[in-house]
């Protein structure tokens, strides 16, 4: 029975930027980030003995260049394509976002190979919390490479309060800085989660706190600015789910991995200037 695992590339991207020193490559271009996620991908495979791996991006767009030294979101932009390079190097299979989110690909991943009899466990690796509402009993898991947290349902239950569908509903109402979700005024993960145990979604909470059967402080208040902000919730609460139906070939035998392409791996430490990492890939193809 496979473990496959699913990665949020454009997270260990931004990581590997702020955590890895700096360094010039061949061209004398910035490849410190390109240089860590090289190390960081290796590590993940050789440490948890992967068979089946993707690797999702999304599109980074650097910003226009202006006078100064180049802005963190430049440098980052700018090694997108070495971060592509490392990933096919390694023979891993790439999912490129285009138009799409990378989250949607990830879950789109996870929601159709749980439906393969031949998949044990779906590991999504990311610290996005949005993501924590594909999980599925111990089936599809998030973990968190970075505290080495594996979250599965019970998990989800026991850090939010509320199942993994609702985390949508549960972002909807307290907010969520990384995705732009501002919330709503008032409204705790204790408020928002007994609440949502009770009525199920956003769009079902009575309008009255006098309807309310579930002990909340400040049930008057609360209904009150969610009663004016409804629509803007519930809008929130649709535009935060994952999507699990794009168009994305995914099956068991496409994300086996085979090892590293040597002669791709070469062309790649040239480029970086560094080799140090080439003794530790676990497999390699050729």
């Amino acid at each position: 029975m496979a473990h496959v695992y699913l990665v949020d590339g454009t997270f260990e991207l931004f990581r590997c930027f702020h955590g890895a020193p700096r360094a010039k490559g061949r061209s004398g271009a910035e490849v410190g980030a390109a240089r860590g996620l090289l190390a960081t991908f290796v590590s993940l495979l050789a440490k948890n003995e992967v068979t089946h791996i993707a690797i999702a991006f999304d599109s980074i767009v650097a910003p226009a260049k202006s006078p100064g030294p180049p802005s963190a979101e430049a440098l980052i932009g700018a090694q997108q394509p070495l971060a592509a390079a490392i990933v096919r190097a390694l023979g891993v299979t790439l999912w490129p976002a285009g138009r799409f989110q990378a989250d949607d690909l990830l879950a789109t991943g996870a929601a159709r190979l749980a439906e393969d009899s031949d998949v044990d466990r779906v590991i999504i690796c990311t610290t996005d919390n949005d993501l924590a509402q594909c999980v599925r009993g111990e089936r599809v898991v998030v973990l968190d490479r970075i505290r080495q947290v594996v979250t599965d349902e019970a998990r989800v239950r026991a850090q939010f309060g509320v199942t993994p569908q609702q985390i949508p509903d549960l972002f909807a109402l307290i907010g969520d800085r990384s995705d732009g979700l501002a919330g709503l005024p008032g409204w705790g993960p204790k408020s928002a989660a007994a609440v949502l145990q009770r009525y199920g979604s956003v769009a079902t909470i009575p309008d009255d706190h006098k309807q309310w059967d579930v002990a909340v402080r400040g049930a008057e208040r609360l209904a009150a600015v969610l009663r004016e902000r409804r629509e803007e919730t519930v809008l929130s609460r649709e535009l935060s789910i994952r999507r699990d139906d794009l168009p994305l070939p995914v099956s068991l035998s496409a994300l086996e991995w085979r090892g590293a392409r040597r002669e791709l791996v070469d062309e790649l430490v040239a480029e970086l200037d560094d080799d140090s990492t080439v003794a530790r890939i676990p497999r390699w193809a050729d």
